[in-house]
């Protein structure tokens, strides 16, 4: 048996199996081409040479004929030749292709312009050159008109894959063979996209030759464009855009570059190509120009990302790549700066330009209306200006700086901290740590929120603290003693501007906030606080923050910047060591004085601030007299009356200082100041103002009411509270009413009882009903003491009338006690009767009791219990229980069993009438919120009520209920005792009516 070794052929064995359909084979160069069984066949084609059904039912036959037989015969070649060769591996294939390579022919010789015949004889030599083509299973269907983004995608997965294949050395001339086919096939049909397809398709063979796979297949997708209507280009180049990607290198970028002239939503997909090429050499450069062509286009609108990101986003893309590739993008130090220089002096003379004046006719033809000259395409479209910048094909590097201030914080104002941090990390990656540092700096400097700043003092504080680490570790590697020393020196200064930057971090958000809103008053206050002790840096703060504040824009309370700015001065600095310079506190707080506060108050309180001020002045001189005048002098200055006091304070259209005067606060500290330290006249005279400019509230009226008193001036006090009472309504009114009368009783008793009288009627006569009962308790007490007794009835009732319905019960209350003490027990009758009528509901059962209890002290027990009844239509036993309680004692101590009964039948009545869901539900609530249950209640009346446990006994027999024993359905002995049981424990509350009660 020979071996393995000796069955395995050589290269040259193998090659020279080839070429088996070029030339063409016949049967006069194959003499095995046609066997016998074929003669019928050849007879048939050569009677019908004209038939295409004929030909095509021959070819179909030898191809299902070939095909089966094929499968049957085993190879005798090594598994290697068998996978170089493919399905061109046994005798029988090789044959078989010629044969249905001959019947091709011949029959293309009579239909040449067969799409059908072509694409049939297409597909079967590349079965025996490319071998057997996987079918993949698709879910779902494929959009008609996908764009190039979806195209590539659903394409890649879509492509053709074969199983085996002829090797592109070994099989050199049949993969010849079959491109020429393909070309003889276009030479016929030219215009037929499948075909050109199908011809596509083998450039992407892993075994197709490289002699054909390159520079060929460029020119056949570029023929194929050419050649096939624009239409149709869309198919074409998402094989082609496939092809060069699994090319890569030159042919990748020249075949992008073309389309993206023509389409660029694959510009993104090409940059990320270009950054991770197959060939390991990246094109950042190129793929930078293009993100920052796109972010410019998609922040004009020109431009939508296929993979919805947004301008921002693109710019964001940019940044990334202007960070990992930065020595390959952008340009060093000295260029950046030559360049930055550039730009500022083109900026300069554009200016300039704009500012001269052109003519508007040079030779009186053109006239020129919408600025300078642009340049237009055929159609007279506007072209854009050429840009260096987005040009992929110009190998200048970028100037990153001109281009983020540009692109970035000229656009994107809030996203700062993102683009500053880029733009440092830059530097950092070209180890330019100075530029870097200088870069943090201006971000911190510049941002406006506090997010942007987090954003670079974190990117900051860890790039100083990743360059201190570096520095410590060559410093522990250094051999050389005097480059240990320089580094250990510059690791010093590093290490202190760290700290620096960490004790400056309140400061600079401080920065933040203030430049935000340089109108924010609590930011500056917050600047000074945290300042300290150094007493120049806090002047110069307080100084900037007054320049820099707009007083109708500023936050609340803009006032203390001024008056904290003038106590540093009084106080001679924050820690009070330097000498008091109260000139200088004089002179902030006049400015302070002059500024248009945005409220009336602001103004007020600087003024009230001055004068005490000069008051703590004369305490530390004790110059008292003149101090205290200058006081009053600042003070008259504040509140000096214009001749026209017709003047809206609400108006806020007017200044500050216009509006003053009607400042209750500036007048109430000017007030206190002349009580304090002025005479009784002036003091007057100061509350006369104030009362004449009628801007006094109640407070003013009886602080000058009591001033007057304190004075012995009481008829004045009186005089007082009558402008206050004229000049106020109710409820208001009603707390100098109070006072006033109050005041008037005790001062004059009932020496002028009609004056007293006439005041309280005064009082009373436009009184609300909510706030008369003071009054009226306070008249009656005065008709008591010092008048009528019927006069104070006649009050009592007449409040009863008048007051409001939550105080009309107690106001009875109050009415039945001083009729009783006056008049005794009967008098009281009537009123309990209009009580009884007037009251709601609630509290009649409560006045109900009450006047029962009068009548049982009088011996009327009848009336008592008609009292009972008439109240009881208002109680519901579930939630009222006190009230049948009183009336079942009641009945036990003075009523019959007839009384009884009938008390019973009137509480079930009222329970029937109070027997519906909510009120059920109210009655549960209000006794869960008694702590009462009727199990308790009952248990108590077991034990206090004999006749009550005596009338449950008697009423304790079922009801009505289903019979659950029959003479058919004896009732069992253990059934018997449940059931009495059961009835045992019924329901106490149950009501059972007595059919004697129904006679």
């Amino acid at each position: 048996m020979p071996s393995v070794a000796s069955k395995i052929p050589s290269v040259d064995e193998l090659k020279a199996l080839f070429p088996l359909t070029l030339p063409i084979p016949t049967p006069d160069t194959i003499p095995d081409l046609i066997t016998p069984k074929d003669f019928y066949r050849e007879e048939n084609l050569l009677r019908n040479p004209q038939s295409f059904q004929a030909w095509w039912s021959a070819i179909h036959t030898a191809r299902e004929s070939y095909a089966a037989e094929i499968k049957l015969e085993p190879s005798d070649l090594s598994e290697s030749s068998v996978a170089l060769l493919g399905p061109l591996a046994t005798p029988l294939a090789r044959i078989s292709f010629q044969r249905l390579t001959y019947l091709y022919e011949s029959a293309l010789v009579h239909f040449p312009n067969s799409f059908k015949m072509w694409k049939s004889y297409i597909i079967m030599r590349m079965s025996f050159v490319l071998g057997k083509q996987v079918v993949k299973k698709r879910a779902g269907g494929r959009k008609k008109f996908p764009e190039m983004k979806d195209a590539l995608v659903d394409e890649r997965e879509d492509l053709e894959q074969w199983e085996g294949g002829l090797n592109g050395i070994i099989g050199w001339e049949e993969w010849k063979s079959l491109i020429a086919t393909f070309e003889r096939a276009l030479m016929w049909v030219p215009n037929l996209p499948r075909l050109w397809l199908m011809y596509l398709s083998i450039f992407f063979h892993p075994m197709c030759p490289p002699i054909v796979s390159y520079t060929h297949a460029r020119h056949t997708f570029d023929r194929a464009l050419r050649t096939l209507p624009p239409s149709l280009h869309s198919r074409i180049w998402v094989r082609y855009l496939l092809w060069a990607e699994s090319r890569g290198g030159p042919t990748l970028v020249a075949v992008y570059r073309r389309y993206i002239s023509v389409d660029p939503s694959v510009t993104e997909n090409f940059t990320h190509l270009l950054l991770h090429p197959i060939d390991g050499k990246a094109r950042p450069l190129e793929a930078a120009k293009l993100l920052l062509s796109l972010a410019r286009k998609a922040a004009k609108g020109e431009y939508q990302s296929p993979e919805g990101k947004s301008p921002y986003q693109l710019l964001g893309d940019w940044i990334d790549v202007v960070e990992r590739f930065s020595d390959e993008v952008g340009l060093d130090v000295e260029e950046t700066l030559q360049s930055n220089a550039a730009v500022a002096e083109a900026g300069a003379k554009e200016t300039e330009s704009e500012k001269e004046a052109a003519p508007a006719s040079v030779d009186g033809k053109l006239i020129r209306m919408a600025g300078p000259a642009v340049t237009v395409d055929a159609d007279g479209k506007i072209l854009p200006l050429y840009d260096e910048d987005t040009d992929f094909k110009s190998p200048r590097k970028l100037n990153i700086e001109h281009i983020i201030h540009k692109d970035g914080f000229a656009v994107y104002k809030d996203q700062a901290g993102r683009l500053w941090t880029g733009l440092a990390t830059y530097w950092i990656k070209r180890g330019e740590f100075d530029r870097a540092k200088e870069t943090f700096e201006k971000g911190l400097d510049s941002v406006l929120t506090i997010r942007d700043f987090t954003q670079i003092f974190d990117a900051y504080a860890e790039f100083g603290e990743s360059l201190i680490s570096a520095m410590m570790e060559s410093l522990s590697d250094e051999e050389d003693e005097a480059e240990a020393a320089e580094t250990e020196k510059e690791l010093d200064v590093r290490m202190k501007e760290f700290e620096e930057l960490m004790d400056r971090r309140p400061f600079l958000i401080n920065g933040v906030l203030i430049r935000r809103n340089p109108n924010d008053v609590q930011e500056w206050e917050k600047l000074v606080a945290l300042h300290g002790d150094d007493d120049e840096k806090v002047a110069e703060t307080y100084t900037k923050a007054l320049e820099t504040v707009n007083p109708r824009k500023a936050t609340a309370n803009l006032h203390r910047l001024y008056v904290n700015f003038a106590k540093f001065y009084e106080d001679g600095g924050t820690t009070g060591q330097a000498e008091p310079d109260l000139d200088s506190a004089r002179k902030i707080l006049e400015k302070g004085t002059k500024i248009n506060f945005k409220t009336v108050e602001d103004l007020a309180e600087t003024w009230c601030e001055w004068a005490e001020l000069e008051i703590r002045h004369e305490q530390v001189i004790q110059q008292v007299l003149v101090n205290y005048d200058e006081a009053i002098r600042v003070m008259q200055r504040a509140a000096a009356i214009p001749k026209n006091t017709k003047i809206n304070y609400h108006d806020h259209s007017l200044s500050a200082q216009t509006r003053l005067f009607k400042s209750l606060k500036l007048w109430s500290f000017y007030v206190d100041l002349e009580e304090s330290i002025g005479t009784v006249e002036t003091t007057k005279t100061v509350y006369d103002k104030i009362l004449d400019l009628r801007i006094a509230n109640a407070q003013i009226i009886v602080n000058y009411a009591a001033f007057l008193e304190e004075n012995k001036y009481y008829e004045e006090s009186f005089k007082v509270y009558d402008r206050g009472v004229e000049l106020f309504t109710f409820p208001i009114s009603f707390e100098i009413w109070n006072i006033y009368l109050a005041k008037f009783v005790k001062r004059y008793s009932g020496s002028k009882l009609e004056r007293a009288r006439d005041l309280f009627e005064q009082a009373l006569e436009k009184c609300p009903p909510k706030s008369c009962k003071p009054i009226f308790l306070m008249y009656a007490k005065l008709e008591e003491d010092y008048g009528l007794a019927k006069r104070a009835m006649s009050i009592y009732d007449r409040a009863t009338q008048v007051v409001a319905d939550e105080d009309r019960f107690e106001m009875f209350t109050i009415y039945i006690a001083k009729a009783t003490a006056n008049y005794g027990l009967p008098a009281t009758r009537p009123i309990y009767e209009r009580a009884l009528e007037v009251l709601p509901d609630r509290q009649t059962a409560e006045m109900c009791l009450r006047f029962a209890a009068l009548e049982r002290k009088l011996g009327e027990i009848d009336r008592a219990r008609a009292i009972y009844a008439h109240a009881s239509q208002f109680c519901d036993p579930r939630v009222n229980p006190q009230f049948w309680s009183e009336w079942n004692a009641f009945e036990y101590e003075t009523g019959s069993e007839d009384t009884f009964r009938e008390m019973l039948r009137i509480k079930r009545s009222v329970q029937a009438q109070f027997n519906t869901e909510a009120s059920y539900i109210a009655a549960q609530t209000m006794a869960a919120q008694q702590g009462t249950r009727q199990a308790e209640n009952n248990a108590t009346e077991e034990a206090s009520d004999a006749m009550a446990a005596a009338e449950r006994e008697a009423g304790s027999a079922p009801s009505f209920v289903a019979a659950k024993q029959t003479t058919l359905h004896p009732q069992p002995q253990a059934d018997a005792a449940a059931s009495a049981t059961a009835t045992t424990a019924a329901n106490a509350d149950e009501i059972h009516i007595s059919d004697e009660e129904d006679l």
